[in-house]
């Protein structure tokens, strides 16, 4: 498939702009806040990025974000009830609309107290997703991408999900192909070709990976209570290897 360099420049300036959206929500975010602060401060930085909060045009969701903590997964609703506390592991996930393209990325982290087993969990998401995307090149194929990060979340004991899925990302929020946390042999034949963009997204969980959806329609959580976390970053591949479009500029997650 040829090159769109439109597109590639388009993201690759979204990219940027939305990394730095999600590290400053990281910075934002702290003890006794609601999540209902941090999605006016993700919609208040994307608004002076020059963007547009994607997630709000999703049928039927009005937020730029969606904000987890602890057995909460994904899809969160940024409620003004629910509260940071001590010890917390949340999870923000953002993306953003720049000159027609969508950007998407996800970050797990602990606000306050730290504990090994906490800090292990998440190095071991960080991991998961570091060798996910070291599998996104030329030529290869979905199955790859799901294998790696499978490997190394079952390795630690943890569960990797089945429910839920990456997917493709672009002029759309979600594109095909889908990018599974687990490996099926079918998407071997799925393979990777020059300019795609991928949203590769380990998500993980402490137990058991079986999942369930609250009564909001929305929130996924761990049917046992188990721990999740999830890492997410937008990629794109080319035959020099996979460059990550919403890479941090310091290492802050």
């Amino acid at each position: 498939m040829v090159n769109d360099s439109i597109k590639i420049l388009a993201m690759r300036t979204g990219g940027h702009k939305l990394a730095h959206v999600r590290d400053e929500l990281v910075r934002f975010t702290k003890l006794g806040m609601s999540f209902a602060d941090i999605e006016a401060e993700a919609q208040r930085l994307i608004k002076a990025a020059g963007a547009r909060a994607n997630f709000a045009l999703v049928p039927g969701y009005r937020w730029a974000t969606c904000v987890m903590k602890n057995d909460e997964l994904c899809h969160g609703i940024p409620s003004p009830e629910k509260i940071v506390q001590d010890g917390d592991i949340i999870t923000i996930d953002v993306g953003l609309l720049y000159e027609g393209y969508n950007l998407d990325t996800t970050t797990s982290f602990i606000v306050g107290t730290k504990t090994p087993e906490k800090e292990h969990f998440l190095n071991v998401g960080k991991k998961a997703l570091e060798r996910a995307i070291a599998a996104a090149t030329l030529g290869s194929s979905v199955f790859d991408i799901s294998f790696a990060m499978q490997k190394i979340i079952e390795r630690q004991g943890f569960g990797a999900v089945y429910q839920l899925t990456g997917h493709g990302v672009g002029k759309e929020l979600h594109e095909e192909p889908y990018v599974p946390c687990i490996a099926h042999r079918a998407d071997k034949k799925v393979k990777l070709y020059e300019g795609e963009t991928l949203a590769i997204e380990p998500m993980y969980t402490m137990g058991n990976p079986a999942l369930t959806l609250d009564k909001d329609g929305w929130t996924y959580r761990t049917a046992d209570g188990s721990l999740a976390g999830m890492f997410e970053e937008t990629v794109l591949v080319t035959k020099d290897g996979p460059e990550i479009l919403t890479k941090s500029e310091k290492n802050l997650i």
